[in-house]
């Protein structure tokens, strides 16, 4: 991935100001506002099914996260991927805890479907959602990046889009390319919602750049570098949590051209 497209997605991302329509897991809904907020786009959360269709046909793009997912948000996934489809809206799956747990699993299938622009999730995640495994331990993987790579490309060519797996080493591929991302910090890990908002922050970047890969590889370049500026500082995940928005805002394109991507 060439530092200038890093450096020009970030620029992109402060100059547009997506609006990225939120339909996410009631746990983490504050930290991914505010995430959004912090790195330069703007957060709504509408999740009502008689709102979310015509909500994701006007803004920017769309995330989906079936985290703490029940009948009516489901409905209301399912008509706002379908508008975003409709209205050519770049949208992201973040298919939280998908194996184990057969509801949340035919959803995330249904969804898979209507061929997201970004898949990302963990690896336990994305190789469940080709049938490679039955997930991990709740919203924690059991899998590494690499075990999970050869799942990822297949689930690119499935939906046509990209897909991203996060772990020690992110990865991100659309089936042809395949990038990796290292850096970050294992406090994320102990961060509610560090994960969630990172989704948010893809499709924020791809509307911002108009490109699913360089969007999804500049969205986890800035959550790496912006978690190791954190950890500086930080004493543990308690004064984590803010300095790693504080870091969110504070990174720049010049920051994200020298990270480590591969």
């Amino acid at each position: 991935m060439p530092a200038v497209d890093l450096r020009a997605a970030r620029a992109a991302l402060r100059a547009r100001t997506p609006l990225v329509h939120c339909l996410t897991n009631t746990v983490v809904q504050t930290i991914t506002a505010n995430a959004l907020l912090a790195a330069g786009a703007a957060p709504a959360m509408v999740d009502a099914p008689e709102e979310a269709g015509d909500f994701a046909a006007v803004a920017s793009a769309v995330l989906v996260n079936v985290g703490t997912v029940h009948a009516r948000t489901a409905e209301a996934m399912r008509l706002a991927a379908r508008s975003a489809g409709a209205a050519g809206t770049p949208w992201v799956l973040d298919p939280v805890a998908v194996g184990a747990l057969v509801y949340r699993t035919e959803l995330a299938t249904d969804l898979v479907g209507l061929r997201p622009t970004v898949v990302r999730g963990n690896a336990s995640e994305v190789m469940a959602l080709v049938g490679a495994g039955g997930g991990g331990r709740g919203v924690d993987s059991t899998d590494s990046t690499d075990a999970a790579a050869k799942a990822a490309a297949e689930l690119a060519a499935r939906t046509g889009g990209v897909v991203a797996v996060s772990g020690e080493v992110d990865l991100v591929t659309d089936g042809r390319r395949t990038v990796r991302v290292g850096g970050g910090s294992p406090l994320l890990t102990r961060t509610t919602g560090a994960g969630c908002a990172l989704g948010a922050l893809v499709a924020a970047y791809v509307a911002a750049t108009g490109d699913a890969l360089t969007g999804t590889v500049a969205a986890h370049v800035h959550v790496a570098v912006a978690a190791e500026r954190a950890a500086r500082v930080a004493h543990g995940p308690g004064t984590f949590a803010p300095a790693w928005l504080d870091a969110l805002d504070a990174v720049d394109g010049a920051t994200l051209a020298a990270a480590d991507v591969r």
